[in-house]
Formats: C-alpha cells, structure tokens, sequence
C-alpha cells in the first residue's frame, strides 16, 4: 500500500458540497492499495503511520506521534498514487488494486488506524472529492509498504 502523510492543523472532504469528514490536528492520509497488497500490508501501513512521530516535542523537535497530541486521521482514498509516469504524458493505474479489492482494503486501513487509538474520518472510496487542508509544517511523507 502507499500512503502520502500531511501533518495537518485543520482537514476537511466533501462530496458534492456535503462535509463527509473532519478534522483538527492530526493527519491527513492519502492511501492507495495496490495490487497484490492485502490485509497484512494495510495493518503494517496504518501502525508505522499512528507511531510516525513527526509532531514537536516541547523543545520544538518532531518527537511524538499523533497518538501522542491526541490528534485525529482523515483517511482519503486516492488510486491516482499508483501513477506509472515513466511512458508519455499520460499516468497509467494498472498497478493499483482493482477497485473491489482497493475498496475493502481501504475500509481495513482506515478500521486498523482507529484500532491504533485514533480518531478516524474518511472520505467516501471513489467518490470525486474535494479535500481541504491546512498543512502544518509543511510536513509530508511519502510510505510505501513495498519498499
């Protein structure tokens, strides 16, 4: 699976015009299943993610996790991290999961990140999305189980 983590002081998704989620400080995931990936790369993905301690400390030094400030995860589903930019101008996806697979496995990440202790919001899987984030930092970090 493939995740891009913003530390986030504020993040919203709607869909068509309705807020779906919401939430304060915390993380904002964009996640992606790819193919072959299962239920075990999700539980790996979503642990690395609720311990990542990219939050200051009190000496102002990335040092706690988001479990740590009490912060929250708004997961959004995003295929388009499987892009094969390598041939033209035009990304190809068929390296992602197929949309049935992409869609269980998305729910199981975002079930095992609440698992994990945090307070979790999604977006709706294949829905045409508007996100809206205040990035803090900026901080964003790209995970990639396969790696």
């Amino acid at each position: 699976m493939r995740a891009l983590i913003q530390r986030v002081a504020e993040a919203r998704v709607e869909v068509e015009g309705a807020t779906l989620g919401e939430i304060g400080p915390g993380l904002l995931v964009l996640v992606c299943a790819m193919q072959g990936d299962s239920e075990a790369e999700a539980d790996r993905l979503a642990g690395r993610i609720a311990r990542l301690r990219i939050f200051r400390d009190d000496a102002g030094r990335m040092n706690l996790s988001v479990r740590d400030i009490g912060g929250a995860a708004l997961v959004v589903s995003q295929f388009t991290l499987a892009a094969d930019t390598s041939r033209g101008n035009r990304p190809g996806f068929s390296s992602a999961a197929a949309p049935e697979d992409g869609r269980r496995l998305y729910d199981h990440f975002a079930g095992r990140l609440q698992s994990e202790g945090l307070p979790v919001a999604t977006g709706r899987f294949g829905a045409d999305m508007k996100v809206s984030l205040l990035n803090d930092g900026p901080v964003t970090i790209w995970m990639d189980t396969a790696d």
